[in-house]
C-alpha cells in the first residue's frame, strides 16, 4: 500500500438526508364560496431544510391549485409572505420545518387585523395608508449644494440604522393587540418608518412627523407588549423605537 493511500483515505459517502411527512392545517377562505373561514389539512413530504413556503408551494403545485398566498423573493427581503405559523407572525420563507415540532400539525393562517381577501392573503391597503401618512421620506430644509452629497457622520447614521431594516411585511403591526381592536391605530411599522426619518440628521421635518404621531391613534396607543419586536423578521427593536419617539415628544428634542 502506498504512502499516499495511507495519508489520504477515501472520503466517506455523505449521509442521506431523510424526508418525513408533516401535516399542515391551513385556514382557508374563498369569498365566492365560504361564508366563514374554515380549516383544511394537508399531508406533505418534506426535508428538514425545507421551509414553510416550500410546503405551501408543494401543496399548491401537487394537491390544491386554488391555495392562495403571496410570495416573491423567498429570501426574507420582500416581506410579502408574512403569515401566522403556529400562532406566531413569521415569514414563510424564513421558517424552517426542522425548527417546528413536526410531531404535531403545523397551523398556518393569514395575519390578523387586516381584511381577509382569500386564504392567506389580506388587504394591505390600510397598512400602507398608515405608512404613507407619517411621510416616510427625506424632507430637507434646503436644496443640497451643487454636486455634493448630504453628508452625515457615522454616529449620526448609526442613530437610526436599526429602523432602516424594515421591509414592510406587516408582521409587527398585525401582531399588535391594539391594532387588532382599533383599525385607526397607526401601528408599529408606520412608527418605525417615522422614527427612521425623525432621527435622520439630514431631515428637517421631524416635528411634522412627531405632531402626526402625537395623536390619540398615534404612539400613545402603544401598550408596550413587545409582540411587535418578537414578530419582526429583521430583528428590529420595534418597541424601543416607539419609546424613543415618545421620549422625543416629551422632551421636545431629537438627538
Amino acid at each position: 500500500m502506498s504512502t499516499a493511500t495511507l495519508e489520504n483515505p477515501p472520503a466517506a459517502a455523505p449521509e442521506e438526508i431523510k424526508s418525513f411527512t408533516v401535516t399542515l392545517i391551513i385556514r382557508r377562505f374563498d369569498p365566492d364560496v365560504d361564508a366563514e373561514p374554515r380549516w383544511q389539512d394537508f399531508d406533505v413530504e418534506m426535508f428538514p431544510t425545507d421551509r414553510i413556503l416550500d410546503a405551501l408551494h408543494k401543496i399548491k403545485w401537487e394537491q390544491d391549485g386554488s391555495l392562495t398566498f403571496r410570495r416573491s423573493c423567498a429570501h426574507g427581503i420582500c416581506g410579502s409572505d408574512a403569515m401566522r405559523i403556529n400562532g406566531r407572525n413569521r415569514l414563510a420563507c424564513k421558517t424552517l420545518i426542522k425548527d417546528l415540532d413536526i410531531s404535531k400539525p403545523i397551523y398556518v393562517e393569514a395575519i390578523k387585523g387586516l381584511p381577509l381577501e382569500k386564504d392567506l392573503v389580506v388587504d394591505m391597503d390600510p397598512f400602507f395608508a398608515s405608512f404613507r401618512e407619517v411621510q416616510p421620506f427625506l424632507i430637507p430644509g434646503k436644496p443640497a449644494e451643487k454636486n455634493k452629497e448630504r453628508v452625515q457622520s457615522v454616529a449620526e447614521r448609526a442613530r437610526f440604522d436599526d429602523t432602516t431594516k424594515c421591509i414592510l411585511c406587516a408582521a409587527c403591526t398585525s401582531s399588535c393587540p391594539v391594532f387588532w381592536t382599533d383599525g385607526q391605530y397607526f401601528g408599529p411599522a408606520a412608527i418605525v418608518n417615522a422614527h427612521r426619518f425623525i432621527f435622520d440628521s439630514r431631515d428637517d421635518a421631524s416635528q411634522v412627523r412627531l405632531d402626526i404621531l402625537n395623536d390619540q391613534e398615534g404612539v400613545w396607543r402603544c401598550r408596550t407588549t413587545f409582540n411587535c419586536t418578537e414578530a419582526c423578521p429583521r430583528g428590529i427593536q420595534v418597541t424601543q423605537a416607539i419609546a424613543e419617539v415618545k421620549q422625543a415628544m416629551i422632551s421636545g428634542k431629537v438627538s
